[in-house]
C-alpha cells in the first residue's frame, strides 16, 4: 500500500476547493468517449441532467434534488460504468425577461430602433419598481443582448455554487438553451413535425397573459383562490313572456353573449330549449341551449356562454357551434370597436361606456348601467374561488382570440394518447406512484400543446409568410427554410426565392415574430445534450439515457413534453428511468417558492457547515418524499457534519495501525466484523441499485457508527500491540473496513471520503471501484454479541461511578450459551478495552454484566 500522508489535524473546511481543484485537472469526471466507443451503449450511463433557469438563484431545492442525482451518478461510476453526466443552463423564457426587466429597470418595445452601446439606467436590482410604467422601453435587440448578458452571470454563479457542492458533472458536456446548436436542433425538431403534419397553425381562443402579453399552454396553468360575487342579471324572453334570471362573475362579458346554457335533465329550463331571450343593456338575441357540462347547482342552474369567460366557455363554444364575439383585448381592455350584433343605438352607447376600460373598471362600470336599468337584481355575498393564472404571473388569464402554432400531442388523437401512455409503462419510476401523475395528465388533456410565444428571449419560430397583392399574410403559404440553413432568424434572415427588400410589401413576405415556448426546447434536453442531428455517434452511445432526474412538478411540463418529442421522433422513450424527488418545505409544512418569500439559498450554508453535511441531509430523504428544512435549526445537517467528521478522525485512527506483509485475518472478532460489513455492502449496493439513496446511507451509517463506537474501541489495544499474535489480523481488518467503507460512502461525503482515501491510496476514491462482497468465515453474531457486552461494562462502570479507564479486578458476564461462546473468542479484546483482570461467565437469557469488582487501588 502507499505510503499514508496524513495531516496533524484532519478538517473539513478548505477541502471542497481542494478536491474541486484537483478533479478539474485530472478531468475525473469526464465523459470518456473512446472507453466508451469501445464497451457500447450497455457500458455508459448517461443522465438527461435538469437544466437549472438562469433567473436569478438556485435554492436549497435544487440542492436537494440535484444530489439525489449525484449519488446514484458517483455509485454508478464506481461500479465501472462510462458516465455521461452533462449540464445545461435553461436561459430562454418568461423567468429570464422578467429577472432582466427587474435587474436593469427595462422593457422590450419591438418598435423602437436599436441603440449601439446601451446602457441600462440601473444594474443589480438597483431600480425598486418592477412596474412596467417605470421602466425604460429599449428595442428588442437591446432587450435580447441585455438577457444575454446576465445569462451568463447567473450561469458562472451556478456552475460555481454546483462545484462547491461536489456535483460530479462532466463541465465540458454543457449547453445553453439559446445558443446556437440549441437554436438549431429545437428549429429542425419543429420542421420535422410540420412536415410530418404534427405542428399546425389555427386561430383560436387561447389562454392570454395580459401583464406579459403571451399566449400561456396548459401545462403553465396554476390556480389561485381569487374573491368574486354573483351577479344576478335578467334576461327577457323574446316572446314578452318574463325574465331569465342568470348569475354571473363577470358581467363585463356581457356584450360578448352568445348563448345562455343549462343541463338537458334540469326540468326548470327544458321548456326554454330551442327558444331565445335578449341579452340586458345590448338587447342582442341569443338562443337557450342544453349542455351536459351545465350545473344544476351553481348558481341559478342557468349560465351565459360568453366569447370567453373561462374554459367550459371554449368547450361550449366549440361543441354548440357558436358565433366568436370577443370583446377582451391583448392588454387586458375592453376592444374599442363593438360586435357586430350590436345594433341599436342604446346598445352602442353602452358599449362605448366599457370600451378602453380594465377588467375591474369595466365591470363596475356595467353595474352601474345595469342598476340604472333595473336588470341588475341583486349582487351577492364575495366568495372565494378557483381562478386560472399563468404559473409565473399576476393577474387571471384571459381568452382572446389569437393565431398560434401548436403540435399534436394526444389530446385529440386517441392512438398518440395511448402511445404516450403505453411508452410511460416502459419507463421505471421512482417511486413508482409517480407514473400515476403522468398518466393523469396524460388522459386529462382538454387541448394541443401551444408552442408559440409572443415574447422576444428564446429560439425564433423559423417561417415566413407570403403576402398577397394586399399585402396581407397569406396563411396557407408558410415559407420554410431548409435545414441545412438552421439556425434563422425570420426577422433578419430571407427566405429562399426572395429579396430583403420584399420585406413587409404587397406580394412579399413577412416574418413570423413569435418564438418558441420555452418547453418546446426544454423538451429536447436529450437531444441538446446527446447529439441528436449533430454527432451520431455520440448520440448513439447515450441514447436512450438511462435516467431522467427532476421535480414532481413538472412531470406534466418537462417531463410530459420529453416524452411525445422521444415519441413523435423516435417513437421510442426518451429514458428508461424517471427519478422523481420531492420538495422541500419550510418548518411550517408549506412548499418553498420565491412567491411566498420562504425561499432559502444554499450559498450560506455550504460555507457554514460544509458541502458533505448538506449532501448528507439531501441523501437522507427517499425520492418522492417531501422533506423539511428549518434554516435556524438544520438538525440533520448538524448530524451529516458530525459524521464527516468522523470519517476523517477513523481514518487517520485506523491508518495509524501498521498492517504487516502477509498479514491474514484470523481472529474472530475481526472475521465476524467483516462478514457483517458483506452484508452491508449487499444491502447499500441492492439500495443504489434501485434507486433508494436513503436506505443506503442509513445501512451504511448504522454500520460505520457500530466500527466506531464498537469493533474499533474493541481492537484498538490489539492493533497496537505488535507482539500480539492477533495484531496483524485487527490492523488488516480496520484497513480492509475503512477501505470498504470510505467507498460506500463516497457517493454522499464526496469530500470527506476523497481526503481519506488519499491518505493511503493512489487516484480519486471515486473512480475506484465499488466495494463487493468477499470471502469470508466470520460469524454475523459475535460482533454484536461482543459489542452488546461492551455496552454492558461501560454502564456497569458508570453505575459504579467509576470513569471507563478503571481498572476492574473481576466482572461477571451473564449470557446464552451461545453469547457467552461469542465472548470468550473476544475475550482479550474485552479485557482490553474493560481494563479487566478476570471475567466469570454464567448463564442468564440475557447478555448483561451481573457483577463488577474495581481493582483495589482504584477504590
Amino acid at each position: 500500500m502507499a505510503e499514508a500522508i496524513i495531516p496533524d489535524k484532519p478538517a473539513l473546511e478548505g477541502l471542497e476547493k481542494k478536491w474541486d481543484a484537483a478533479w478539474s485537472a485530472a478531468a475525473t469526471y469526464a465523459f470518456d468517449r473512446a472507453a466508451a466507443a469501445k464497451v457500447g451503449r450497455a457500458g455508459v450511463f448517461s443522465i438527461d441532467t435538469p437544466p437549472p433557469t438562469a433567473s436569478g438563484s438556485l435554492h436549497i431545492g435544487h440542492v436537494f434534488s440535484y444530489t439525489h442525482t449525484d449519488v446514484k451518478v458517483r455509485f454508478e461510476r464506481m461500479r465501472g460504468k462510462t458516465v455521461f453526466y452533462p449540464m445545461g443552463w435553461d436561459d430562454n423564457g418568461l423567468p429570464t425577461e422578467r429577472r432582466v426587466q427587474n435587474y436593469y429597470g427595462v422593457r422590450c418595445d419591438t418598435s423602437l430602433p436599436y441603440t449601439p452601446d446601451f446602457v441600462p439606467p440601473y444594474e443589480g436590482g438597483d431600480n425598486k419598481s418592477s412596474k412596467a410604467a417605470d421602466q425604460l422601453p429599449i428595442s428588442r435587440r437591446n432587450f435580447i443582448e441585455l438577457c444575454e448578458q446576465l445569462t451568463v452571470e447567473d450561469e458562472k454563479f451556478f456552475e460555481e455554487l454546483w462545484r462547491s457542492l461536489g456535483l460530479s458533472v462532466d463541465w465540458s458536456q454543457t449547453y445553453r438553451t439559446i445558443s446556437d446548436e440549441t437554436m438549431r436542433s429545437s428549429q429542425l425538431a419543429f420542421l420535422k413535425n410540420i412536415e410530418r403534419g404534427e405542428a399546425y397553425q389555427s386561430m383560436a381562443p387561447t389562454l392570454w397573459d395580459v401583464d406579459f402579453r403571451s399566449a400561456i399552454a396548459q401545462a403553465e396553468l396554476e390556480d389561485r383562490e381569487q374573491q368574486a360575487a354573483y351577479h344576478r342579471v335578467a334576461f327577457h324572453k323574446s316572446d314578452g313572456s318574463g325574465d331569465v334570471v342568470i348569475e354571473t362573475t363577470r358581467p363585463e362579458l356581457l356584450a360578448a353573449c352568445v348563448a345562455l346554457v343549462a343541463h338537458p335533465d334540469d326540468e326548470r329550463y327544458q321548456p326554454l330549449f330551442g327558444t331565445t331571450v335578449r341579452s340586458p343593456l345590448f338587447d342582442v338575441e341569443v338562443p337557450v341551449l342544453a349542455h351536459q357540462l351545465a350545473q344544476k347547482d351553481k348558481g341559478s342552474g342557468i349560465a351565459m356562454i360568453c366569447t370567453f369567460g373561462d374554459v367550459t366557455d371554449i368547450i361550449w363554444w366549440r361543441e354548440l357551434d357558436l358565433p366568436n364575439r370577443t370583446i377582451m383585448g391583448k392588454d387586458g381592455r375592453i376592444v374599442a370597436d363593438a360586435p357586430a350584433a350590436l345594433v341599436s343605438d342604446s346598445a352602442k352607447a353602452h358599449y362605448a361606456e366599457l370600451a378602453g376600460k380594465t377588467v375591474f373598471s369595466a365591470k363596475k362600470r356595467i353595474v352601474e348601467l345595469l342598476t340604472e336599468s333595473g336588470e341588475l337584481l341583486e349582487v351577492g355575498k364575495p366568495f372565494s374561488h378557483a381562478v386560472k393564472f399563468f404559473e409565473k404571473g399576476d393577474r387571471p388569464l384571459e381568452i382572446v382570440s389569437t393565431r398560434q402554432w401548436y403540435v399534436r400531442n394526444g389530446a385529440r388523437d386517441a392512438e398518440l394518447r395511448e402511445k404516450l401512455v403505453s411508452l410511460g409503462h416502459e419507463v421505471a419510476w421512482h417511486p413508482d406512484f409517480m407514473r400515476v401523475r403522468y398518466e393523469n395528465w396524460t388522459n386529462g388533456l382538454t387541448g394541443d400543446w401551444l408552442v408559440s410565444r409572443q415574447r422576444f428571449f428564446g429560439v425564433p419560430i423559423p417561417l415566413w409568410y407570403a403576402l398577397d397583392e394586399n399585402g396581407e399574410r397569406d396563411y396557407d403559404r408558410v415559407l420554410v427554410p431548409d435545414a441545412s440553413l438552421l439556425p434563422v432568424d425570420p426577422t433578419t434572415d430571407v427566405p429562399a426565392g426572395y429579396s430583403e427588400d420584399q420585406r413587409g410589401v404587397a406580394g412579399g413576405f413577412d416574418a413570423e415574430r413569435d418564438i418558441f415556448d420555452t418547453w418546446a426546447t426544454s423538451s429536447l434536453t436529450p437531444q441538446l445534450a446527446g447529439g441528436w442531428e449533430r454527432d451520431p455517434e455520440l448520440w448513439n452511445l447515450v441514447a436512450p439515457f438511462d435516467l431522467r432526474p427532476q421535480g414532481q412538478d413538472i412531470i406534466r411540463t418537462w417531463l410530459f413534453s420529453t416524452m411525445l418529442r422521444s415519441a413523435l421522433e423516435d417513437n421510442r422513450t426518451p429514458w428508461k428511468n424517471a427519478a422523481i424527488s420531492g420538495f422541500i418545505v419550510d418548518p411550517d409544512r408549506k412548499k418553498m417558492s420565491k412567491s411566498k418569500g420562504n425561499v432559502v439559498t444554499p450559498a450560506d450554508i455550504l460555507e457554514k457547515h460544509g458541502s458533505d453535511a448538506v449532501r448528507y441531509w439531501a441523501a437522507s430523504s427517499r425520492l418522492g418524499t417531501d422533506a423539511a428544512f428549518d434554516p435556524q435549526n438544520p438538525t440533520q445537517i448538524k448530524i451529516g457534519r458530525r459524521l464527516a467528521i468522523k470519517v476523517l478522525n477513523a481514518a487517520k485512527f485506523v491508518l495509524s495501525f501498521p498492517v504487516p506483509e502477509g498479514a491474514e485475518v484470523t481472529h474472530p472478532l475481526d472475521a465476524s466484523m467483516l462478514a457483517n460489513l458483506n452484508t452491508v455492502i449487499r444491502d447499500a449496493t441492492t439500495a443504489l441499485e434501485n434507486y433508494d439513496h436513503a436506505r443506503a446511507l442509513e445501512i451504511t451509517e448504522s454500520f460505520f457508527w457500530t466500527f466506531c463506537d464498537d469493533y474499533l474501541e474493541l481492537v484498538k489495544e490489539r492493533a497496537y500491540d505488535q507482539r500480539h499474535e492477533a495484531q496483524a489480523s485487527a490492523a488488516l481488518a480496520l484497513r480492509i473496513a475503512l477501505s470498504s467503507l470510505l467507498r460506500l460512502l463516497a457517493p454522499v461525503l464526496s469530500f470527506a471520503t476523497e481526503e481519506s482515501w488519499s491518505w493511503f491510496n493512489e487516484g480519486s476514491i471515486h473512480t475506484a471501484a465499488w466495494p463487493e462482497v468477499q470471502e469470508t468465515h466470520g460469524d454475523t453474531a459475535v460482533l454484536s454479541i461482543v459489542g452488546e457486552a461492551l455496552i454492558g461494562i461501560r454502564r456497569a462502570k458508570t453505575e459504579a461511578k467509576a470513569s471507563q479507564k478503571t481498572a476492574v479486578a473481576r466482572m461477571t458476564i451473564a449470557g446464552a450459551p451461545v453469547a457467552l461462546a461469542a465472548l470468550r473468542l473476544a475475550e482479550d479484546d474485552l479485557k482490553a478495552v474493560g481494563r479487566i483482570a478476570e471475567i466469570d461467565y454464567v448463564s442468564g437469557e440475557t447478555t448483561a454484566v451481573t457483577h463488577i469488582e474495581l481493582a483495589p487501588q482504584e477504590v
